[in-house]
């Protein structure tokens, strides 16, 4: 239960539970063509040892303004080198056999600042399905040690998704909320989202 809205409270999770219930139904060539599938849907690769890394702040960029504005205003420096990649494949988001890393479409890619090893970003561009959103997250988070950890999301949503009771048209665009957990004590950097808007998909997970 949240004491406040605008905290991030942390839902229990059915993922993968009806997966099983599916199953039963399936016939052996459908669960052979969903094995081929599954295989093909998540790839990762890591630039880094297997050991979790020692991260003190890791931001997200979620989404192509996200990322966009990671690129432009971040990233737009010699301060950061290439550490990792996840490389996804759906049917939204299709990748090649290419093995040069590029920012596009089918990848998500991971930096770390070079005067400081412990900050790293991710720059998630690509469609991230509702099924691959845990598998994600897991495969992501399973790399990194959690004491101490402060995760940023940055996403975005169209202004015509904002729920007030002013005019949107006035509204100044874009504008920054934001969300918070209870652990974070620190001041935010702008007023916190209003009641009844919520986050979804990838930066809600």
């Amino acid at each position: 239960m949240a004491t406040f809205f605008g905290e991030v409270v942390v839902a229990p999770s059915r993922a993968g539970l009806d997966e099983e219930e599916e199953a039963r139904e399936e016939t052996p060539e459908d669960r052979e063509i969903r094995r081929e599938i599954e295989k093909k849907r998540y790839r990762q690769r890591r630039g880094c040892a297997d050991e979790p890394l020692v991260c003190s702040k890791f931001i997200v960029a979620i989404g192509r303004n996200a990322a966009a504005f990671l690129s432009s205003f971040i990233l737009d420096s010699v301060c950061w080198e290439v550490v990792g990649v996840v490389k996804l494949w759906n049917e939204w988001c299709r990748t090649s056999s290419t093995t040069n890393v590029l920012p596009t479409d089918s990848f998500c890619l991971f930096y770390r600042l070079i005067s400081d090893p412990t900050v790293l970003l991710c720059q998630c561009s690509c469609y991230v399905a509702e099924d691959q959103q845990f598998q994600w997250l897991e495969k992501v988070f399973g790399s990194m040690q959690k004491e101490g950890l402060q995760v940023t999301i940055l996403s975005t949503c169209p202004v015509a998704d904002y729920k007030t009771q002013e005019s949107t048209l006035t509204l100044a665009s874009p504008f920054l909320k934001a969300l918070k957990t209870k652990e974070f004590q620190e001041q935010v950097c702008c007023p916190l989202l209003e009641q009844p808007n919520i986050v979804r998909d990838l930066p809600a997970a």
